[in-house]
């Protein structure tokens, strides 16, 4: 091969690798919910979706696998395409899930942790006709009234249900719990009568609406929302908690992929549409780049154990 035909060939390899490079998506990128249609998680996730659409020039969707407290869907994608048309929707159930079960995928090298996005902000809502108009009023009927009070959540080891195992514990109180596929559900029965309690999140449109009542926050300060709203801190109980959620990938998916998903999403982030979803729920965007989102759940992997075994959360 005379030296000017290798030249055109590597420059024909060159301009090959580019465009490919360039092509990807070149088809809809779907992103998996781990929850409900209607919850929080889902609303959130698809205003996401739509503004990433605009910075990816294809279409993103959204399907929902919810159970297991979103770990079912990371259980989907986990093992799935790993060339970044698929993403799934993350919080540290992910993490704690395979301490409590066995799942088939490990919680830190099984993903690529494309970006940390905001947090799921819990709080402890009852009936708005309900007697309790105080955190206190409700855990002193809890304690004077044994095996009476039920509370739901989405799920055994969620941290819905961890908190309220956590008061259960400091507190003495005596409750049932009753495990839902999704927030809608436990919202719906309570407004029914059927629970006293829900510790949940996502409850912001029908507080607003008159039709529960916050009693506490989980999280380290109060919402801007509800300025009258203690923190279970403040309660004198020492717990905070909150559910920080984000994208993952599979591990595998190429880091110039990862790079592309990653900006889209960051943009996605500063879009009014998608600001006024976090809005709708009390919420706000809370960013972790690529790196910091994979340090931010290696470092949650001990922590998720440690209260999967103090809380006595393994499944048989």
């Amino acid at each position: 091969m005379s030296m000017r035909r290798a030249v055109l060939f590597f420059l024909l390899l060159v301009h090959a690798a580019f465009t490919g490079a360039q092509a990807f998506p070149d088809r809809p990128i779907t992103l998996v919910c781990g929850f409900a249609p209607g919850a929080a998680a889902d609303a959130q996730l698809r205003a996401l979706a739509k503004a990433m659409s605009r910075n990816l020039d294809q279409p993103v969707l959204v399907e929902n696998r919810p159970g297991a407290a979103g770990a079912l869907a990371a259980s989907a994608i986990a093992n799935g395409p790993t060339d970044g048309h698929m993403l799934v929707q993350v919080t540290n159930s992910v993490i704690r899930q395979p301490f409590m079960t066995p799942t088939p995928y490990d919680p830190v090298h099984s993903f690529t942790y494309v970006i940390g996005v905001s947090a799921f902000d819990f709080g402890l809502v009852v009936n708005a006709s309900s007697p309790w108009t105080t955190f206190q009023q409700f855990i002193s009927f809890a304690k004077q009234n044994p095996a009476k009070v039920t509370y739901g959540s989405i799920g055994t080891g969620s941290v819905a249900h961890r908190v309220m195992e956590q008061i259960r514990e400091k507190v003495g109180a005596d409750w049932t719990h009753v495990s839902y596929r999704g927030s809608a559900p436990g919202q719906v029965d309570l407004q029914g009568g059927h629970i006293s309690a829900l510790s949940d999140t996502g409850w912001a449109p029908l507080v607003d609406a008159g039709k529960l009542r916050l009693l506490a926050v989980y999280g380290k300060e109060r919402l801007k929302r509800y300025p009258n709203v203690p923190t279970l801190t403040e309660l004198g109980l020492d717990i905070s908690e909150e559910a920080p959620w984000g994208l993952a990938a599979p591990r595998a998916v190429p880091p110039d992929r990862v790079k592309v998903l990653h900006d889209a999403a960051r943009r996605a982030l500063d879009d009014t549409e998608f600001k006024a979803s976090l809005e709708a729920f009390a919420s706000e965007v809370r960013y972790l780049s690529t790196e910091q989102y994979q340090a931010y759940m290696a470092a949650r992997v001990p922590v998720e154990r440690d209260v999967v075994e103090r809380y006595k959360l393994r499944q048989p």
